[in-house]
């Protein structure tokens, strides 16, 4: 066995294939030296991959990202990146390479991710591909927000209650902007947009890679918590509630505040999807109720 690591370390090392090793805070543990090379990563670095894709955005280098604006799409990329156990997409670098790249996920969270140069494959139907890759993004994200939207999300809640069933726990919370009819009334729609910016914005700060956070619809919002207890559940959305409270987004208005209500649900193993969200959003009808700025649980 030391041999056959031995073995898989040295091929590791001199192989053209990129390989590298994500934590569950999406923090890089390990790296072959193709991989460094691609990212421009010391060995002795042990980045998380927004700071890497920042840094190495800033220098003109990496991955090639065609936004005009890094953090929205760093919100955009993070609200689909490790929240299913495979995916597989090409990416391109600014050496000019193109690269096929799979992400595999385990229960932990740690993720494996390994990239292989197929720059000479079918040339020809490369823009189409990207192209079809980017339809694939704007149909799984909020347009106004940029986090996923409902249909993203209600698959990651069937993939939640698909895990349930085999013994992992998992929780539902269902957030909602308090008086955010008022907010539109009295400072207009523009106003309004920029507080389901902020919010969005602000709670995704917060999401941990392994759970999944989009606009479901209006002024709501949904996280998905697979593998947590109700009781690690409610203290990650009193967190983002408290985020909320300090918020000041309109510039025009630096004394204007808002606040939001939140109810949880925790899986159980006779779930379909409406049943799991309706518990949570009863849960979030009874914190509107008792006062809103709150979280209840259902």
């Amino acid at each position: 066995m030391d041999e056959a690591l031995e073995q898989l370390r040295h091929l590791s090392a001199i192989t053209s294939t990129l390989i590298a090793v994500y934590d569950a805070d999406d923090r890089l543990q390990y790296a072959n030296n193709a991989f460094r090379a691609a990212y421009f990563v010391d060995v002795d670095e042990t980045l998380s991959w927004p700071d890497l894709m920042r840094r190495n955005f800033e220098r003109g280098r990496g991955t090639v990202i065609r936004a005009a604006n890094f953090n929205e799409w760093l919100k955009s990329t993070q609200s689909r990146r490790g929240k299913i156990g495979y995916r597989a997409f090409e990416t391109d670098l600014m050496d000019g390479r193109w690269l096929w790249m799979t992400e595999t996920v385990q229960k932990n969270g740690w993720m494996l991710c390994i990239a292989s140069d197929i720059t000479t494959l079918r040339a020809e139907e490369r823009s189409v591909r990207q192209d079809r890759d980017l339809a694939i993004r704007a149909s799984q994200t909020d347009e106004l927000t940029g986090v996923s939207n409902r249909r993203f999300i209600m698959a990651r809640i069937e993939d939640m209650l698909i895990a349930a069933k085999d013994g992992n726990v998992g929780c539902l919370a269902v957030f909602d902007i308090d008086n955010f009819k008022y907010i539109n009334d009295r400072l207009g729609h523009h106003a309004g947009d920029l507080v389901l910016c902020d919010f969005a914005a602000r709670i995704h700060q917060n999401v941990r890679r392994s759970d999944c956070f989009g606009r479901v619809g209006g002024e709501e919002f949904v996280l998905v918590m697979p593998g947590t207890s109700l009781e690690d559940a409610v203290g990650i959305v009193e967190r983002m509630l408290a985020v909320i409270r300090f918020s000041r987004p309109l510039a025009d208005s630096p004394d204007f505040r808002y606040t939001c209500s939140a109810g949880i649900a925790a899986c159980t193993l006779a779930d379909h999807v409406s049943d799991l969200y309706q518990r949570a959003d009863q849960a979030l009808y009874s914190a509107k109720l008792s006062g809103r700025d709150r979280a209840r649980v259902a």
